[in-house]
């Protein structure tokens, strides 16, 4: 297993230059990233160690994957692993579909669980001493909640590349928004990256909205191969919308 894999210069570069454009990463920051095991956040962690050696600015990192205690996925061989890498790391237990089944309202499944994981990463941050939070959503990423926004919201909106939360002590920032979810499922998989495969049957019983958007855009791209990057010159003014001061 290549535990330190070099990402190419295709990826680098793209995350570069996001990083720049929305100021993501200043000099002193404590960046937590959230690493669910998925091909985007290993590679995102990958990135981010690469800028931690190389960039103009000095940085510190850390990663937490919080493991809802579902029988179908199981996290937990990120632990040696991350170990290995030397990388700080948080490793939350955290009995989410159970309190899903006690608490849960109008919200699906994955919404409660999404809200559940955010809020154990925000909570890990402050107990831990970090301001920024990392999360791995790409171009794909933001495409499919675009186009969900304007079809079932009647809004234009898609996820922030850089924002800070309501509270205002931490910022969130999105360093894979010019990457294409190809070049993650690429990277990981000539790296030989431990991806935990996703398996949550309350997520995969039926069809969401978002794979209805990814088929279209999938569809679409074939007949229109610059789609996605006409796509990301529409999302650009609501990427970064209300960006956090310097």
């Amino acid at each position: 297993m290549n535990y330190a894999a070099h990402p190419p210069k295709s990826l680098t570069r793209l995350v570069g230059r996001a990083i720049a454009d929305y100021s993501m990463i200043r000099a002193g920051d404590r960046v937590l990233l959230g690493l669910s095991g998925g091909k985007d956040s290993l590679s995102l962690l990958m990135i981010l160690m690469h800028f931690q050696r190389h960039a103009p600015i000095g940085f510190e990192l850390g990663a937490v994957t919080v493991d809802p205690q579902s029988p179908d996925f199981d996290p937990s061989p990120l632990i040696p692993w991350m170990e290995h890498l030397g990388v700080p790391y948080f490793y939350q237990r955290e009995a989410i579909l159970d309190l899903a089944d006690k608490h849960m309202d109008k919200d699906s499944y994955c919404a409660f669980c999404a809200r559940m994981k955010r809020g154990v990463m925000y909570a890990t941050a402050r107990r831990e001493g970090y301001n920024v939070i990392a999360l791995a959503q790409h171009l794909d990423d933001l495409a499919e909640s675009f186009l969900m926004s304007a079809f079932h919201g009647g809004r234009l909106n898609t996820m922030k590349a850089h924002y800070r939360i309501d509270a205002g002590d931490l910022r969130v920032i999105r360093p894979l928004v010019y990457v294409r979810e190809r070049q993650t499922s690429d990277f990981a998989a000539s790296a030989n990256l431990p991806v935990i495969p996703e398996s949550c049957p309350a997520c995969f019983a039926m069809p969401t909205q978002r794979e209805r958007m990814k088929q279209l855009l999938a569809r679409e791209e074939s007949a229109h191969p610059r789609l996605f990057g006409s796509l990301l010159s529409a999302m650009k003014p609501l990427m970064a919308k209300g960006l956090p001061e310097e």
